[in-house]
């Protein structure tokens, strides 16, 4: 077992974390700024290959990394998971749950097996990772992150299991934050708004295939290391939610005090900007 750093100027040095589905994207921006900032990181996906690339190149930075193939939807893998972190570092500070599928099918179209499987993804790809994480970051009085989206704050049409699972996961947040209150855990929920993504990212339309995401206009989007340096800062302040972008919390004033107008933005959108969501 190798020793953790110590240096005093890094914000999470002596930390370990894991952050789930960090072979790419968000997650794997956040492994990289949190390793940056001193802490020991365990990278989790689900594809061999690409996550020893990661793993690689982050190894090759000088950054302390570890890696673990595993579906988080799957329990037993999630003990795994943990136990790989355990293993390589001898305990846990901060999980990330990072991990999820999204989709682009409007809910009269899907599969009934393509909606579970989102909302799996988003709800259990959550629920299991922390489930078996909990006992060591009750010991470290740690932190955990569920990463959201701006979608949950107001529904997002043809994202309907996405939304419907990402608005589960902030629920879940504030009640474990009061179950849990006397364990000193940090429980804190991140809505992530329009991200830059990785060329190959895809996501399931109606019939369970992958396809390429809907549009997004590149103004409004934000950098994958932006995000990420934004999501350690909510760590780093233990903060309850974060609501990232000026967009996202535009939804959160009009949701909350007009939701008449947010509903006809949308509906407004749909007509005229169908290839935003299609």
């Amino acid at each position: 077992m190798s020793k953790l750093p110590t240096t005093a100027s890094a914000p999470f040095a002596g930390k370990v974390a894991i952050v789930t589905g960090s072979e790419s994207g968000i997650g794997r921006e956040t492994a990289r700024a949190l390793c940056r900032q001193g802490a020991a990181v365990v990278l989790n996906g689900r594809c061999p290959e690409r996550l020893e690339h990661t793993r690689q190149a982050l190894a090759q930075a000088g950054l302390r990394v570890a890696a673990c193939v595993a579906d988080v939807t799957d329990y037993a893998d999630c003990e795994r998971l943990v136990a790989a972190a355990i293993t390589a570092f001898g305990q846990l500070d901060i999980l990330v749950t990072n991990a999820s599928i999204s989709q682009r099918a409007y809910f009269a179209d899907m599969q009934p097996e393509v909606f579970r499987r989102v909302l799996d993804s988003n709800v259990y790809g959550a629920v299991f990772p922390l489930k078996a994480a909990l006992p060591y970051l009750c010991q470290s009085r740690g932190s955990v992150t569920f990463i959201s989206s701006i979608s949950a704050l107001n529904g997002m049409p043809s994202g309907s299991a996405y939304c419907a699972g990402k608005a589960a996961v902030a629920n879940l947040c504030h009640t474990l934050r009061l179950e849990l209150a006397d364990t000193g855990v940090h429980f804190g929920v991140v809505h992530i708004g329009f991200t830059q993504n990785d060329p190959e990212k895809r996501v399931l339309d109606a019939a369970g295939q992958p396809v390429p995401i809907a549009h997004r206009p590149p103004r409004w989007q934000k950098s994958q290391a932006e995000v990420a340096a934004i999501i350690l800062r909510h760590i780093r302040r233990r903060r309850q939610r974060t609501v990232i972008s000026a967009l996202g919390q535009i939804i959160v004033l009009v949701h909350t005090y007009l939701p008449r107008l947010g509903d006809w933005i949308v509906l407004t959108t749909i007509r005229r900007l169908r290839h935003f969501y299609e």
